[in-house]
């Protein structure tokens, strides 16, 4: 991705090659304004006219911003350089954001003809647009792109504010507070991000709080997300019941996640893949993990990604991509996976391009959007999305086991009940609830939750009335028990246990299962 510096020295040369025709791309167009005034004020170029037309202003002298006729059309603005160039050897015309320029019409043919009248006497014309150009007009000259700016380039505009206020506010950053807050805001444009700093500072100081806070001020001013579904958190307890092994593993990924890495060879946390039993919590972990890291939720809608004409399902899920690379840090949630990259072999190739596409992005992306990624049927799962190196693990969620039940039965006991079990009741509890899913629980606890608030409190809540619920709930692995061990016996030969043991979770024989390993600190 070229930054300033990069498209400086492109402009540059281009500049001095006297190239007829320089298209340059952005979405800044100020930040773009600027660079080109560096270029076109450079002492070596004080004898070469510069010329700037808007909209809004008309033609006008880049250096002096000088009027330099009455008509504010583009059409003036033309005839007026046509006659300058056929005149004047080395000029130079910047158009700022002309209408249609992305097909043959003739507005990019008549830009076509005066290039070409530019470019036999050393003059060019520079296109500033956020928009494709067309290829007839584009093809006589050279392109560049202006991208957001870098993790560099971000750090000196936060240090500019903060020298700015220095003296005026309480700053409590130190270098290592900007270098974070600099990533956090990759992929914002540089006003959004003195926006963002200006929103800060009005509270009347800028303390180290201030960078995690950054994230969700971020997501704010992003409304309109091709393919992404914005998850809003409520203020709710988004506690994981067991899934020790993973909870610990995801500990260790955020302080990846808020480590400075620019100097090392080490990538920031890719995301993980959940795979296993339905109702054991994959879907509650990624709002889990949003939640404790306090970084905005997005869903993947591949339901939205997905159209009907050649070519247009691959750009919306590039588009998606690249939208989340702009909103990151996040945690991008990719749910039941297996439906989204189903119909391998329709015959289109579609699902294959966006299989591709999305590998090719967990692999070469260097945003900080961590993808948590569920599946239930991990039978139609690609064999390519499974290869080691695409997500940074891969764990199996199994049915709990009786510790894991008893920490999910306690989380919901207290949540819908509002009080704290018998220890005896707890143990009768853990037995009844033998091959139950973490959903099973929680569907039995909200029955009796919904008990206690007709029933007028706890205290009145018979203990019979708990058993009986449980008693007569049934789980999904005995309505389904042949899929439910199909899907178990995968997971223990080819991930990692997300809890602590897939060994003493019930409903079938287990066999060995992979661990993961932790280095001590």
């Amino acid at each position: 991705m070229p930054n300033y510096a990069e498209s400086h020295h492109d402009l540059d040369s281009y500049i001095s090659a006297r190239v007829p025709v320089i298209g340059m791309r952005t979405i800044e167009q100020q930040r773009a304004l600027r660079l080109v005034r560096e270029v076109a004020t450079h002492p070596r170029r004080s004898s070469m006219p510069f010329w700037i037309y808007t909209r809004a202003t008309g033609l006008r002298d880049l250096r002096t911003n000088a009027p330099l006729q009455e008509d504010r059309s583009l059409t003036g603005a033309m005839e007026y350089a046509a006659s300058q160039f056929a005149a004047r050897p080395n000029a130079t015309l910047v158009l700022v954001d002309p209408d249609d320029l992305e097909g043959d019409t003739p507005l990019t043919r008549h830009i076509a003809e005066v290039a070409r009248l530019a470019g036999n006497n050393s003059g060019s014309i520079i296109l500033l647009t956020d928009t494709p150009v067309w290829s007839g007009l584009q093809r006589l000259g050279m392109s560049l792109q202006l991208d957001l700016p870098d993790a560099d380039e971000m750090y000196g505009v936060l240090a500019g504010f903060l020298t700015d206020h220095q003296g005026i506010i309480p700053i409590a950053w130190n270098e290592d507070d900007a270098r974070r807050a600099a990533e956090t805001l990759l992929g914002v444009t540089e006003a959004e991000a003195v926006n963002l700093m200006a929103t800060v500072a009005a509270k009347g100081s800028v303390d180290t709080d201030d960078v995690p806070a950054l994230a969700q001020s971020k997501d704010r001013i992003f409304s309109d997300l091709t393919g992404l579904v914005k998850v809003q958190l409520k203020d709710a307890d988004y506690t994981v019941g067991g899934l020790s092994n993973l909870r610990d593993w995801l500990r260790r990924k955020n302080q990846l996640m808020q480590a400075d890495l620019r100097h090392t060879e080490i990538r920031p946390p890719r995301g993980v893949l959940l795979v296993g039993v339905p109702g054991c919590g994959k879907s509650l972990s990624a709002k889990a993990i949003a939640a404790e890291w306090k970084l905005p939720l997005y869903r993947l809608d591949m339901g939205a990604i997905h159209g009907k004409y050649l070519g247009e399902s691959e750009g919306r899920f590039r588009e998606a991509l690249e939208t989340a690379d702009r909103v990151a840090p996040c945690v991008l949630w990719i749910d039941e996976i297996e439906k989204g990259l189903a119909g391998r072999d329709d015959g289109t190739g579609v699902p294959q391009r966006i299989i591709g596409q999305f590998l090719f992005w967990l692999q070469e992306s260097r945003s900080r959007a961590f993808v948590v990624a569920t599946a239930n049927d991990v039978r139609s799962l690609p064999p390519e999305l499974l290869r080691k190196g695409r997500f940074d693990e891969l764990f199996f969620v199994d049915l709990p086991d009786a510790q894991d039940r008893k920490e999910i039965i306690q989380l919901y006991y207290r949540r819908y009940v509002k009080a704290e079990p018998d220890p005896d009741q707890l143990a009768r509890l853990i037995d009844l609830s033998e091959g139950f899913a973490g959903s099973d629980i929680e569907g039995a606890l909200h029955d009796v939750g919904a008990e206690v608030y007709l029933g007028g409190g706890a205290e009145a809540l018979r203990p019979s009335f708990v058993m009986d619920t449980f008693a007569n709930t049934i789980p999904l692995s005995r309505n389904n028990p042949e899929q439910i061990e199909e899907i178990r016996a995968w997971g223990r030969e080819r991930a990692v246990a997300a809890g602590r043991s897939t060994a003493t979770a019930t409903q079938g024989v287990p066999g060995p299962a992979r661990r993961i390993v932790f280095m001590e600190d």
